[in-house]
């Protein structure tokens, strides 16, 4: 697994010391672990997990801008825990509304020793952060609309959303309007992995 990781993660421009590669399997491996009883993910094998869920989360790193950051819906923390494996200068608040995943996730923290991840229950729309997040992340969201609607609250002044999407949403992003706007459409290259995959920064004038 370790040579699988670090063979794929040549095939990009990402640079990651051996402790975080490291933590990259065992978080694989607890995944693996979990996903029997508690069915976190639909992908069971582990080789798998590396390039559909490791690298689909660590190709997005290099266009994160700023310190504090939320993943909404982050089920098994996707994309949270493999960006704060590679960020540990970067806070991470990996929230979802369901206790399993989030009991998952506090286990992944304590064995990892991840220093810079808070999991949180709630639902998006009742959590009330102290402050506001440089980058609000969703892989998971049905539509950006809905993403808007339930997390506008999250963003501090100068914050923007991160949505990782498969193809460009055409139709999703031509209904956008103020105070919300297409500030980037990153194409994401994820080694081994079938399909186009973007990243769409919105900026929001809050």
């Amino acid at each position: 697994m370790l040579q699988k990781l670090q063979s794929l993660l040549e095939q990009t421009s990402l640079s990651l010391t051996d402790k975080q590669v490291q933590q990259l399997v065992d978080y694989v491996g607890l995944l693996h672990k979990w996903n029997k009883a508690y069915n976190l993910t639909s992908v069971r094998d582990p080789e798998e997990m590396l390039v559909k869920h490791i690298m689909d989360s660590l190709v997005v790193s290099p266009l994160l801008s700023g310190q504090r950051f939320i993943d909404v819906g982050t089920g098994p923390g996707l994309p949270g825990i493999p960006l704060a494996i590679a960020n540990p200068d970067k806070e991470f608040v990996l929230l979802d509304s369901l206790g399993k995943r989030v009991r998952f996730l506090r286990q992944v923290v304590h064995e990892l020793g991840l220093t810079n991840v808070t999991p949180v229950q709630s639902r998006v729309e009742q959590f009330q952060p102290e402050q506001g997040f440089d980058g609000v992340l969703s892989r998971a969201f049905a539509s950006i609309q809905e993403m808007l609607l339930w997390c506008k609250h999250l963003p501090s002044k100068q914050g923007v959303f991160l949505a990782l999407k498969g193809v460009v949403p055409e139709d999703e992003l031509n209904q956008l309007s103020a105070p919300f706007s297409v500030e980037a459409i990153h194409p994401l290259a994820v080694p081994c992995l079938q399909g186009e995959r973007h990243l769409v920064v919105i900026g929001y004038n809050n």
